[in-house]
C-alpha cells in the first residue's frame, strides 16, 4: 500500500522515478535541490519522497516538470551511438544520477559504498533513533537465505530482543549524561538536548546489529553506477542481487544507455563471473595456507609501512613544479640539504594554514602509510566512507570481541550490554555451523571489533586525521585518528609532515556535539 495520499502522488510523480519502490531515482530536480535534499536526508528519520513533500515542495516551480526534459530522447540516441560506435566508456562519466537506497541493511551499505568515484550520504546512528517500527517490526533485515530454516525464529528474536534493549536505554541515558554534565545556563534547552540526545545515542549504537536498515544518498556518473551493479551482482548474499537489481531497473528510467552491458550474458555476466570466480579462488588459497597461522595480537592501530625517507622525497616533490629540474635530479638536490633547509621548504609549501580546509599541494602525495587497524564496527562504518585512499575490510564476526563505552557500566546497562553481545556471538555462531557463513555478519553487534586496513597518502591522511579528531567527533574514530597522527611523527619519523597536519585534535572531550550545536545555533539566528 502507498504511504501518499492520491493528491501526495500526483505531487510527487514528475520527481521520483516510482512512488512505492525502496530504490527510486530523483528527477527533474534542480542539482542544488538534489544536494541539499540528500543533505537533510542524513538527518532526518523520514523517508526522502516524504521529507521532500514536508520541506521541499512547496519551493518548486510548477514549470520544472517539463523544462528539465527538452533534450532527454536525443541525448540518449547520442549515448547509445558513441557506446555502439565508438566503445568510449568515458562518455559515460557525462551523466550524473541521483538515487535513494532505503531500508538497507548496514551490511549491504559496506558494499554499496566500497567505490571510490561516487558520492554517498547514509542515516546516521547519531542523529536518528532507531526506535520506529513500521509495520509492527524493528528495522533490520532478514536475509532470504534464512526462509525455512530452523534458524529464523532464533534470528528475528535474538535481534527483537536487542532492539528493545536499545530502545529501552536510549532515556536512561540521556538521564545518566544530564546528571553527569549539567546544563550550561548559556546554552538554550534545544543545544543541550541536542548535545545530549546525540552522546547517548552514540554510546549505545553498539548494541545495534549490522543488519539494523539504513537510509542511503548516492549520486554518480553512469560509470560509476555500472561499475557499483557489477560488485553487487557478484557478491553472494541475496540482499545485494536483489538491490542490484531494483537499481538497475530505475537507472534504466533515467540513463539507460549508459548501462547497456551490464546483464548482457557476454559482457556484464562474464564480469561479475570474474569477480565472483577470483573471490572464491583467494578464499580457498587463504583457507589451505594460512591454515597453521595463529592470532597475534596487535594494538588498535598499527603502522604497518611507511617510507624512511618520505619527509626527503615530499621536499622533493614540492620544489617540482617551481624549477625547471628532473625528478631524480630534485631528489639528489633535497638529499644534499640540511634539516634545517628541507624544514623550511615544507614551511613555505605548507604555509599559513587559516583552518582545516587549507590544504598544502600534491607534493604530500610523494609518501603514504599504512595503517592496520582493529576497531569497534561502528568506527569502521565512519572510517570505510572515506575515498582517496585503498581501504579493505576483513569479515565482521565475533572473533576480536567488543568494546563496551564506560557509560554503560556508569549507567548500570552493563548486563543487558553483556547480554545482547553474548546473544550476538551464539547466533552469528550458529549461522556459521549451519553452513550460512555468508549471512552469519547480520546478527553481529557493532560493538564488535573488525579488523580493517587503511593505506594513505600524507596528503588525505592530513584530510581524514584533522576531520576525524574533530572534537564533535566520536570517541572511537577520534581516539584511531589520534594514535595515526602520532604513529607518523613518532614511528615513522615525518615530524614535520605530522606538525604540517595543525588541525589534529588531541584533547579529551566529554560531551562531543556541544560545541558544534552552539554554532550551529549561532548560524541559525544569524540575520540573513
Amino acid at each position: 500500500m502507498s504511504e501518499f495520499t492520491p493528491d501526495e502522488e500526483r505531487a510527487l510523480a514528475p520527481y521520483f522515478s516510482n512512488l512505492t519502490g525502496p530504490v527510486f531515482a530523483l528527477t527533474n530536480l534542480p542539482e542544488t535541490v538534489k544536494g541539499a535534499l540528500f543533505a537533510r536526508y542524513s538527518r532526518s528519520a523520514k523517508s526522502l519522497r516524504r521529507l521532500f513533500l514536508d520541506e521541499f515542495l512547496g519551493d518548486m516551480q510548477s514549470t520544472a516538470a517539463t523544462a528539465s526534459q527538452v533534450g532527454v530522447e536525443r541525448a540518449e540516441k547520442l549515448y547509445a551511438r558513441v557506446f555502439s560506435e565508438y566503445g568510449d566508456d568515458s562518455v559515460a562519466q557525462l551523466g550524473g544520477v541521483h538515487l535513494a537506497c532505503e531500508g538497507v541493511s548496514n551490511i549491504l551499505t559496506k558494499v554499496i559504498e566500497w567505490g571510490r568515484l561516487m558520492a554517498y550520504l547514509e542515516q546516521s546512528t547519531r542523529y536518528v533513533p532507531y526506535t520506529d517500527r513500521p509495520g509492527g517490526k524493528w528495522k533490520y533485515h532478514v536475509p532470504i537465505e534464512l526462509d525455512g530454516t530452523p534458524l529464523h525464529a532464533r534470528f528475528t528474536s535474538t535481534l527483537d530482543r536487542t532492539f528493545e534493549t536499545y530502545a529501552r536505554w536510549i532515556e536512561p541515558m540521556q538521564d545518566h549524561f544530564r546528571a553527569r554534565f549539567p546544563k550550561d545556563p548559556a546554552d538554550s534547552d534545544g543545544v543541550y538536548r541536542a548535545a545530549i540526545r546525540a552522546k547517548a545515542l552514540d554510546t549505545l549504537r553498539g548494541l545495534l546489529p549490522a543488519a539494523v536498515r539504513s537510509n542511503l544518498g548516492l549520486f554518480g556518473t553512469g560509470q560509476a553506477y555500472e561499475a557499483l551493479l557489477l560488485r553487487m551482482r557478484a557478491n553472494p548474499l541475496s540482499e545485494s542481487q536483489d538491490y542490484a537489481n531494483q537499481i538497475l531497473t530505475e537507472l534504466r528510467k533515467v540513463v539507460p544507455a549508459f548501462l547497456t552491458r551490464v546483464d548482457q550474458p557476454d559482457r556484464g555476466g562474464r564480469w561479475t563471473q570474474y569477480l565472483a570466480d577470483t573471490r572464491s579462488a583467494t578464499e580457498r588459497a587463504a583457507s589451505q595456507l594460512l591454515a597453521g597461522e595463529e592470532l597475534a595480537e596487535r594494538p588498535e592501530v598499527a603502522l604497518t609501512d611507511f617510507d624512511p625517507d618520505g619527509e626527503l622525497k615530499v621536499v622533493a616533490a614540492a620544489l617540482y613544479a617551481v624549477s625547471d629540474l628532473p625528478d631524480d635530479q630534485l631528489l639528489a638536490a633535497a638529499t644534499r640539504m640540511t634539516g634545517d633547509e628541507r624544514a623550511g621548504v615544507l614551511r613555505a609549501y605548507v604555509g599559513a594554514r587559516g583552518n582545516r580546509r587549507h590544504k598544502p599541494g600534491r607534493a604530500f602525495e610523494r609518501t603514504a602509510y599504512r595503517f592496520d587497524i582493529l576497531a569497534d564496527y561502528g568506527a569502521f562504518r565512519d572510517l570505510q566512507r572515506h575515498r582517496l585512499l585503498t581501504l579493505e575490510w576483513q569479515t565482521l564476526g565475533a572473533l576480536h570481541g567488543y568494546v563496551e563505552p564506560d557509560a554503560i557500566e556508569e549507567a548500570g546497562a552493563h548486563k543487558d550490554w553483556t547480554d545482547v553481545m553474548e546473544a550476538s556471538a551464539d547466533l552469528h555462531d550458529a549461522l556459521h555451523r549451519a553452513g550460512m557463513a555468508a549471512i552469519a555478519p547480520y546478527a553481529v553487534s557493532m560493538a564488535y571489533r573488525i579488523r580493517f586496513y587503511m593505506d594513505l597518502n600524507a596528503r588525505e591522511a592530513m584530510h581524514l586525521i584533522e576531520l576525524r579528531t574533530a572534537p564533535q567527533g566520536h570517541p572511537a574514530y577520534r581516539r584511531i585518528c589520534q594514535a595515526m597522527h602520532r604513529l607518523i611523527a613518532e614511528q615513522a619519523g615525518h615530524r614535520i609532515l605530522a606538525d604540517a597536519m595543525m588541525f589534529t585534535d588531541h584533547s579529551e572531550v566529554e560531551l562531543e556535539r556541544l560545541k558544534a550545536e552552539r554554532a550551529a545555533e549561532r548560524r541559525r539566528l544569524r540575520p540573513v
